[in-house]
C-alpha cells in the first residue's frame, strides 16, 4: 500500500487559503498526501480547523495550540501572554477526542519578538502548561522552537515528553541529537532546499527521526510566494538527496514516523 506523504505541520486553516481552498485540496491530493497535520497558533482558528476536519475528514488532522507568538488586530506580532491561554484551555478538553496533537507551541526567544526577560517567563510558562495538558490528554506536541533549541529541548525533557516533533528545527546538531535522544522528531520544510546551514543537520539527523513539513502558507521554496501542502515533494527530494536515499524511501519512513509520533492519525 502506498502510504502518501504526511504533512506533519501545516496550516490549512490560515486565512491565506480561504479563497481558493479547494483547489489547493484537490493539488494537495493530486501531489499524493494523504495527511494534513493541521496546527493552530491561538483559539480564534480552533473552530475553524474542526470545520475543516468535518469537510476533509479523511485528509485533515487537526491540532490545538498557542503559539508563542500572537498578533492582536493588526500585523504585529508580539509574545504570548497567560491569559491567550486561558481563553483556550477549556477546548483542548472539551475536543480532545478529535485533537491529534498539541500544537503549534513552542519558543521563540528572537530579540525583537521577546525582547525583555517577562516575555520569556511568559512564554516558558504557556509552553509548560502546554505540555502538562498533552500529557494528561495523552498527546504528541507539535512544537516550534527559533532561537531556543536548546531551553526548548531541556524543558521538554524536564516536563517528561516522550512523543514530540520540532517543526523547521534550526539548532546546532549537537542539540538535534539531545533530542534524538529523547526519541523527538525533526521535520522540515520547502524552504530547507535553498539552506546550505540546514543541510549539515539534515544530514546528522537519522532518518527514522525525520518527518515531513510544509509549514503552509509560510516557508515555501521562494520566500514570498505561497507554500502549498503540494510542495511537500520538494523536500522529500532534498532529503533523499541529502541521505543518498531515493525519494520513495524518505516519503515511507517519514509517513511510518509520523503514523508513530500521531497515533491518533489513521492510515488511509
Amino acid at each position: 500500500m502506498d502510504s502518501g506523504f504526511v504533512d506533519c505541520h501545516c496550516h490549512i486553516s490560515a486565512q491565506e487559503f480561504e479563497e481558493d481552498l479547494e483547489d489547493v485540496i484537490q493539488r494537495t491530493k493530486e501531489a499524493g498526501v494523504k495527511t494534513l497535520v493541521a496546527v493552530t497558533e491561538g483559539v480564534g482558528e480552533f473552530e475553524r480547523v474542526l470545520q475543516l476536519q468535518e469537510r476533509y475528514p479523511d485528509l485533515v488532522a487537526p491540532c490545538f495550540g498557542v503559539h508563542p507568538l500572537q498578533v492582536d488586530g493588526g500585523l504585529e506580532q508580539r509574545s504570548v501572554k497567560p491569559q491567550d491561554l486561558d481563553a483556550a484551555v477549556l477546548h483542548f478538553y472539551e475536543h480532545s477526542e478529535r485533537i491529534v496533537a498539541v500544537g503549534e507551541i513552542g519558543l521563540d526567544f528572537t530579540p525583537w519578538c521577546a525582547p525583555s526577560q517577562q516575555d520569556k517567563d511568559d512564554q516558558l510558562d504557556v509552553f509548560i502548561k502546554q505540555l502538562s495538558i498533552a500529557q494528561e490528554l495523552q498527546l504528541p506536541v507539535n512544537v516550534h522552537s527559533r532561537s531556543a533549541a536548546k531551553v526548548t529541548i531541556s524543558t521538554m525533557r524536564k516536563q517528561g515528553i516522550s512523543r514530540a516533533l520540532l517543526h523547521n528545527f534550526a539548532g546546532k546538531p549537537s542539540v538535534a541529537l539531545e533530542g534524538v535522544k529523547a526519541g523527538y522528531l525533526f521535520s522540515f520544510p520547502p524552504a530547507v532546499c535553498r539552506n546550505q546551514q540546514r543541510d549539515k543537520l539534515i544530514q546528522q539527523i537519522p532518518l527514522e527521526h525525520i518527518c515531513l513539513e510544509t509549514d503552509s502558507p509560510a516557508l515555501g521554496l521562494e520566500k514570498h510566494v505561497r507554500n502549498e501542502p503540494r510542495n511537500i515533494t520538494l523536500c522529500c527530494q532534498h532529503i533523499a538527496d541529502l541521505k543518498g536515499v531515493s525519494p520513495e524511501t524518505v516519503k515511507v519512513v517519514t509517513a511510518e514516523n509520523a503514523y508513530r509520533l500521531f497515533p491518533k492519525v489513521s492510515r488511509r
